[in-house]
């Protein structure tokens, strides 16, 4: 009997677990699927874009409702949904968002795009809670190691239309053109440093014009020079990016030449924040759809949070 991907998708979308065996057999499929893309995707709009979403499983759903697609009847799904990465870690539902993200881009490989954030790392998961939420609903470090092992395979960037390139985080000083990040070895856990590093890791500066040392400790903080000359040398007119916190739910920059996408509401559970998907038209047009925290999180969330914090202290970092 095959794998029933829309039952699996029907139980997530209940917030139900899927069973070790099925995540395990759901996660090989994938790095097969994944095996095949390069680390540079070109797709065309309409494009739905999703920023960060650490584990906040409502408000992930929340995505899908004000995106105007219906996750219940996927087979009508009309936009490539670009999640941008970070889906785990954080949040209290990572392993039931990243389970769903996996479903969805297993059950429809052309219209979801999975791209590699930071937080999708061994080393990064074993500090912000995803390592610890798959110990605590599995018993074992199996499901995590399904994840993480899927995770070396996750492409690093997408192309919209030849004018919008998409990446986690940013650039990087040892890139100049996109050719360059296809050649980059991929499938592997992220580096310390590097250029692989660079694009999940690094972040916009609007108070420089070049490449700094980032405060983060890995990548780079980037300025207005550094986008421009990137966007003329690929011939491009954007770049669009998730990885930082905006109160606003986004933030453009740079004479729009750059924008950061944000989708976790209320993040932490704790920040007030507003969250935004970025919906890109056919004819390259951008729209920030803003929203807030899906109501669900106030009967599954704080409550749950803090009886999680009495018994392990997760550290958070913005």
């Amino acid at each position: 009997m095959g794998l029933d991907l829309d039952a699996c998708i029907s139980q997530l979308l209940q917030k139900q677990l899927l069973d070790e065996s099925l995540l395990k057999e759901i996660c090989e499929k994938t790095k097969e699927l994944l095996m095949r893309e390069s680390n540079v995707i070109h797709i065309s709009a309409p494009v739905t874009v999703v920023g960060d979403i650490h584990g906040q499983f409502y408000d992930l759903i929340e995505i899908f409702r004000i995106g105007g697609d219906s996750v219940e009847c996927s087979q009508n799904i009309r936009l490539v949904r670009f999640p941008a990465g970070d889906y785990v870690d954080r949040g209290l539902f990572s392993v039931e968002t990243i389970s769903l993200l996996t479903c969805l881009k297993l059950r429809y490989p052309d219209r979801v795009q999975l791209v590699r954030g930071n937080h999708e790392s061994r080393a990064v998961t074993q500090t912000y809670g995803f390592y610890t939420e798959c110990v605590r609903k599995y018993g074992s470090t199996h499901v995590w190691n399904y994840f993480t092992d899927m995770f070396d395979f996750l492409t690093l960037s997408v192309v919209i239309d030849n004018k919008i390139f998409c990446v986690h985080g940013g650039l990087s000083p040892s890139i100049h053109s996109i050719d360059q990040i296809k050649i980059l070895d991929r499938f592997r856990e992220i580096p310390h440093e590097g250029p692989m590093a660079d694009l999940v890791w690094s972040d916009p500066d609007p108070d420089k014009d070049e490449f700094a040392i980032s405060p983060r400790g890995a990548g780079y903080t980037f300025g207005g020079q550094v986008v421009k000359k990137f966007l003329e040398i690929n011939q491009m007119e954007h770049i669009l990016r998730a990885h930082q916190l905006c109160m606003e739910g986004f933030q453009v920059l740079y004479d729009d030449r750059l924008s950061t996408v944000w989708s976790a509401p209320n993040y932490c559970y704790r920040c007030g924040n507003m969250a935004s998907i970025l919906e890109v038209g056919v004819e390259g047009q951008r729209f920030f759809n803003v929203f807030d925290a899906a109501p669900e999180n106030d009967r599954d969330g704080p409550s749950q949070q803090m009886s999680i914090d009495r018994k392990e202290k997760i550290q958070y970092f913005l």
